[in-house]
């Protein structure tokens, strides 16, 4: 039987270089991008770590520039692209340099898209908004989590209405992604935990995305049985330089996967959490995952049935939905070894802000392709069972 028509994009970067010691190729590559004087986008703990510094002196050996710009939020707004656009300008910057996690890379996209079609960054919620493409980007990447610095997703709270923007654009992917184990070493274990689970996150939805291909499926499970085997040893040791380089490749992977079949509700519900309350996004996506899986298995029991095996569980002789279920509980002692906080309760959640950020996640576009459709109601039950659920208790239950 002939295929309905249908095409599918791959968006990835031009150039991606991995393995210890590769940020030391970030001024070569900036120059080679024909960039003068950049604007290194990161935040106040690079600086104050020195490693902001250290980059900096990296690029300038190259003979490129460097004017920092550290104004980049734990959640990045509209306020931060705009002051960095500010300091762009002053300084005659022509490329963007991004070092961080994903709030530099986001914070660093969304000015990146202002310097090169002007306006506000609030212009280009949404997909494909900007006509023009961004300044030379390069995106140095030191936590193993976002993939922000190799996507053509950017996330910025809009600091009116406390809503988490999505930004999808393939001009906004950077040019050249670094990944440099050796720039990880330093990530504290409840930052390596978060950042993992949040790559564990991108991988389980890409994989049950309605618009998964053979490409993002095998980036998917590749990244799922990279990070079940590593991270619990990068955040027992953080400088086990083998266990970082894995988990690097497996959130880029991650990354390559979402980028190009997008994400679902555990993603659309975060970003709610992010713009309400604040709060890091990996912990939120590692404490909604379990809740949301649980929701849609029943869409994709032999997805899960798939996940399970990538993390390394036995499923001979399950049913299908007993191996997918031999998949949640897997993720649940994952985030509980890792030492996730226990429920959203734990975060501040309040019960009453439930329903209006389960209005706004049935708006967010990352709702789009879930395998399963979601009334309001399931929504705030989904955030209900992640607000009061204790992981020690279940993930106890489901092992018995």
């Amino acid at each position: 039987m002939a295929l309905a028509e249908q095409t599918f994009g791959f968006f990835t970067p031009t150039v991606a270089l991995m393995g210890v010691g590769c940020a030391k190729e970030a001024g070569p590559q900036a120059r080679a991008l024909g960039a003068k004087r950049v604007l290194l986008g990161t935040d106040k703990g690079m600086v104050e770590l020195g490693i902001a510094d250290r980059v900096k002196a990296m690029i300038e050996e190259a003979g490129v520039e460097v004017v920092i710009y550290a104004g980049a939020e734990p959640n990045p707004t509209d306020k931060n692209v705009h002051d960095g656009v500010l300091v762009y300008k002053t300084y005659a910057c022509d490329g963007i340099v991004s070092l961080g996690g994903g709030s530099a890379h986001d914070c660093a996209k969304g000015i990146g898209m202002v310097i090169g079609n002007g306006g506000n960054i609030r212009d280009y919620e949404g997909l494909d908004k900007t006509k023009k493409p961004m300044p030379p980007f390069l995106a140095i990447n030191t936590t193993a989590g976002t993939a922000s610095e190799m996507t053509r997703f950017c996330i910025i709270t809009n600091t009116d209405t406390h809503v988490k923007m999505a930004l999808v654009d393939w001009r906004c992917t950077p040019n050249v992604a670094i990944n440099d184990p050796l720039l990880m070493v330093g990530m504290p274990p409840a930052l390596t935990a978060a950042t993992g689970m949040d790559a564990l996150t991108h991988a389980v939805e890409a994989y049950v995305s309605i618009i998964a291909t053979d490409i993002t499926d095998a980036c998917a499970l590749k990244a799922i049985a990279l990070i079940a085997k590593s991270l619990r040893s990068a955040v027992a040791n953080g400088s086990n330089i083998e266990a970082r380089d894995k988990m690097a490749y497996a959130e880029y992977l991650a990354g390559m996967a979402f980028n190009n079949a997008s994400l679902g509700y555990v993603h659309a519900m975060a970003h709610q959490l992010g713009g309400f309350y604040n709060l890091p996004h990996g912990v939120c996506n590692a404490i909604l995952l379990p809740e949301v899986c649980e929701f849609n298995l029943i869409a994709c029991p032999e997805r899960f049935r798939d996940i399970a095996v990538a993390l390394g569980e036995d499923v001979t002789g399950l049913s299908v939905v007993a191996a997918g279920e031999r998949a949640i509980s897997a993720i649940r002692r994952l985030a509980k070894d890792v030492s996730i906080p226990n429920n959203l309760a734990a975060l501040g959640v309040k019960e009453q802000d439930l329903e209006t950020m389960a209005g706004n996640a049935k708006k967010d576009a990352c709702q789009l392709t879930n395998p399963r459709t979601a009334t309001l109601e399931q929504v705030v039950a989904i955030y209900k069972a992640a607000l009061v659920r204790d992981v020690a208790t279940t993930a106890m239950r489901q092992v018995a």
